[in-house]
């Protein structure tokens, strides 16, 4: 019996504990949340081609961030970051779909459609949670594990946020109930000037506090990257990256939002722009070019069956074009026959063209299946137990490179 340990830093993946541990989180259900974003990209698209609102681009957005989170969740249902970035992008898609919707209800309709103030509500009040979230992508980043104390800073921080979007969503309802609704070229109320009062005063506390809870997440993530080494040490060096820019980004889009002018409105977008898309972009470079989640296999994976489904599509056509208009057969006849020589060819194929793409694409397993293949070949001439117990540990140390390895012989007769 061989049991190889997984070295320091990589903790093995076990989806099917995992995914009933958190019921809902499964491959199946990245899936359909890939799905729904799809669908609400192309609903904001439809509703901002129709009413020339929101036009931030924020769908181009949600693409990169599922795209991301959808791997990550598929791969590892365990892990929040991976429904952390799913969830980001939806509400990006919605929070730019009710801006334009806004738009198409109160300029082109006179605030005739359904669910107009509802779209106003959330285009007015709730801008504020995208930002909110993206702070926690860097807290968690890369397996969602934290130690106790930074679970209680991770709550008293979701506490802070849930007061924050509750006073901005009741001083924006309480505007809309007082006074007709007028929306900008965004969605946004006219008439928004935000909390007041003692209301004011405790929501000013609490948007102070959001930036010391980034930067105590910034510094964990620091504090990690002085104890940690080889591939852990990169993926936290460009998550720093990612994150400074992010926060670099947000602060310099809200400080120029607060001059008038079209070259501070320039520098606020272009600002804004980098705060939103640094933090999903160098996850995304830390996970492709070091291996993280198993990026190399999926994409190898995808390669293949596509290279596999466009050969077959084309022999499939040959062979009908071929039968039917140079040889004498009938459209059945050679329907059923193509069909037969793509179903015979697929496995083949399928192994010739992964060998290929494996050979570019995922290289370590490549060289782990020919030096498996390879012991294999020797096993077949070996006598001596004691030489064959060394070789198989020396296959396994350059298959799996696992801390430590033990073999196990039964003792029988």
């Amino acid at each position: 019996m061989l049991v190889a340990q997984p070295a320091a830093g990589q903790a093995p993946v076990t989806t099917e504990v995992t995914a009933r541990r958190f019921g809902v989180a499964s491959p199946v259900m990245a899936l359909v949340l890939g799905a729904l974003i799809l669908v609400l990209v192309a609903l904001d698209v439809l509703v901002g081609q129709v009413s020339h609102g929101g036009g931030a681009g924020l769908w181009l957005v949600a693409l990169l961030v599922a795209a991301l989170g959808l791997v990550v969740a598929r791969r590892q249902p365990a892990n929040p970051l991976g429904w952390l970035l799913l969830a980001l992008s939806v509400w990006l898609a919605l929070y730019d779909i009710a801006g334009a919707y806004a738009v198409w209800d109160y300029h082109f309709h006179h605030g005739d459609l359904p669910l107009g103030p509802a779209a106003v509500l959330i285009a007015s009040a709730l801008w504020i949670v995208m930002f909110l979230m993206l702070p926690l992508v860097i807290l968690l980043f890369p397996d969602g594990r934290l130690p106790s104390r930074w679970r209680i800073v991770m709550w008293a921080y979701l506490a802070v946020c849930a007061l924050l979007v509750a006073a901005l969503l009741g001083t924006a309802a309480w505007e809309m109930a007082g006074a007709p609704i007028v929306v900008t070229g965004k969605g946004q109320m006219i008439s928004n000037p935000g909390p007041s009062g003692a209301v004011g005063f405790a929501f000013v506390i609490l948007l102070v506090a959001v930036p010391v809870f980034w930067a105590l997440f910034v510094a964990r993530q620091a504090l990690s990257w002085r104890h940690a080494t080889g591939e852990r040490r990169a993926q936290l060096k460009w998550l720093m990256a990612g994150g400074a820019l992010t926060v670099a980004g947000l602060a310099g889009g809200f400080s120029f939002a607060q001059f008038s002018g079209s070259l501070p409105t320039t520098l606020s977008n272009i600002s804004l722009a980098v705060g939103v898309f640094s933090l999903p972009v160098s996850i995304s470079i830390g996970i492709l070019k070091y291996h993280l989640y198993d990026i190399d296999r999926i994409i190898s994976r995808t390669l293949a069956y596509a290279i596999v489904t466009g050969l077959l599509i084309g022999v499939y056509a040959g062979v009908v074009l071929l039968a039917t208009r140079v040889l004498p057969f009938r459209t059945p006849v050679a329907v059923a026959g193509a069909t037969l020589l793509a179903a015979a060819l697929f496995s083949p194929l399928r192994r010739w063209v992964q060998r290929a793409v494996d050979r570019r694409f995922n290289r370590a397993r490549y060289d782990a299946d020919r030096t498996i293949a390879a012991f294999a070949a020797r096993l077949q001439d070996a006598v001596d137990l004691d030489a064959v117990q060394d070789d198989l540990a020396g296959v396994v140390h350059q298959a799996l490179e696992p801390a430590q390895v033990s073999v196990w012989i039964s003792q029988r007769g």
